[in-house]
């Protein structure tokens, strides 16, 4: 009886090895916004395919958890945020995410389904812009530029709506999450939107935004890993993929100017 029992628990432990699923070590996570970061990750996932890496890519629709995921190592790297956010989310969450490398910029935008121009903005209009430090700052520093507000340093890439020193047109501001913000206008004046919100939405921005920053916009859009992944092979496979002649030219022709190379 001894016998058969540990003879059954021997088989039982082979079984259960041989089931166990196997940690691909060539495949690589990457958490991402559909647009346009999840559509070029679409574009290097051959040339990794090429480079023996399975690109594996989880979209999220907004900008807290593709942090967090990475931040408890159940995702390996994501593509969606500018240095600016990233340093308020390290800050604020006490984490250490880290910049790979530059891939894009998206000129962030101001839209109105009720006027054509910045110009027919009523006084006391109704304004939404983006609710997270990184993303509100850039709506103001925006509206600042082309006049409509005054701020207390206008190179202060954390001002807040505390900052603002003029509003002559006494704009009626609120704030809510970015990936709300195009349903917003059909009831506000004036909504500021992160570009991939935008794209989402069906809004063009060199079509549809009535403001819209440059092309010397300092919003550059990261691959971020962690420290203790920065250098895997895997990762540098990536972030050269996304730098390779073959991303730019997809991004210039895909977008139109909607989204720019970084590199």
């Amino acid at each position: 009886m001894r016998m058969l029992l540990a003879a059954l628990v021997t088989t039982l432990a082979l079984l259960t090895g041989c089931s166990a699923p196997k940690e691909d070590g060539q495949t690589l996570r990457v958490a991402a916004t559909a647009i346009p970061h999840a559509e070029i990750l679409k574009q290097v996932k051959p040339l990794l395919a090429k480079e023996g890496v399975n690109l594996e890519i989880k979209v999220f629709a907004d900008y807290v958890q593709p942090n967090t995921q990475v931040a408890e190592k159940n995702i390996d790297l994501n593509y969606f945020q500018t240095k600016p956010y990233l340093d308020a989310f390290n800050r604020e969450h006490g984490t250490n995410l880290t910049i790979i490398t530059g891939v894009h910029i998206e000129p962030f935008g101001a839209y109105s389904h009720k006027y054509k121009s910045i110009d027919q903005l009523p006084d006391g209009a109704s304004v939404t812009l983006p609710n997270d430090p990184s993303n509100n700052s850039r709506a103001l520093l925006l509206l600042a530029k082309h006049g409509l507000i005054t701020l207390k340093d206008p190179s202060n890439e954390l001002s807040t709506l505390k900052d603002i020193t003029a509003n002559p047109k006494r704009l009626q501001f609120r704030e809510l999450e970015a990936a709300m913000l195009p349903r917003t206008l059909d009831e506000v004046d004036l909504a500021l939107i992160n570009t991939n919100y935008a794209l989402a939405a069906g809004l063009n921005p060199t079509r549809d935004a009535l403001l819209i920053e440059d092309k010397d916009s300092p919003y550059v859009n990261y691959l971020v890993g962690r420290p203790d992944n920065q250098n895997d092979p895997r990762v540098q496979k990536l972030a050269k993929a996304l730098t390779s002649p073959e991303v730019k030219a997809f991004i210039e022709q895909k977008y139109h100017g909607a989204v720019l190379p970084a590199f």
